[in-house]
């Protein structure tokens, strides 16, 4: 067992975890989050999808103990309280929800896309989201989301 620390949604998770612990089961278990969804557990779904120091990473092919000292943002905190985040918004207004379960990964992919890029064009957003397995079919609702976003003026 060894000690790992990550500041997950700003705020720190300690726990005991064991070689083969996976960040997605650190953030299911530890952290209690469970927003981060265990799909296929092999890196082809998209549905773990978080930030971890600022980029988009499968969690099930990460070690807990590698993401030690690590940022990571999981669907959870991109919420501000009440509020969701324009993205969130947006998959809402688009139709892009469904049944739901691939769309933590698909926001977090989003978000890490319009982080580096903010007003990313079609091929970038249809890259970014690439991989990601949606059984709903919701792919273009998502990617129209996502353009919504991109296309508005920065607030200030």
């Amino acid at each position: 067992m060894k000690e790992v620390c990550i500041d997950i949604n700003g705020l720190t998770v300690a726990a005991a975890v064991d070689d083969s612990t996976t960040l997605l089961r650190f953030i299911r278990g530890a952290a209690g989050l469970t927003g981060t969804k265990a799909g296929c557990e092999n890196g082809e779904c998209g549905a773990c999808t978080v930030i971890m120091d600022g980029k988009a990473v499968r969690s099930c092919l990460i070690l807990a103990a590698e993401a030690h000292g690590a940022s990571v943002t999981t669907v959870e905190g991109l919420a501000n309280k009440e509020e969701l985040h324009p993205l969130q918004q947006a998959f809402v207004d688009h139709g892009a929800v469904q049944c739901g379960f691939c769309v933590p990964g698909m926001l977090m992919a989003s978000k890490a896309l319009l982080d580096a890029n903010p007003t990313a064009g079609p091929e970038e957003i249809r890259a970014a989201l690439g991989g990601h397995l949606c059984r709903c079919g919701g792919y273009k609702a998502m990617a129209d989301a996502v353009r919504d976003v991109a296309s508005r003026k920065p607030q200030q």
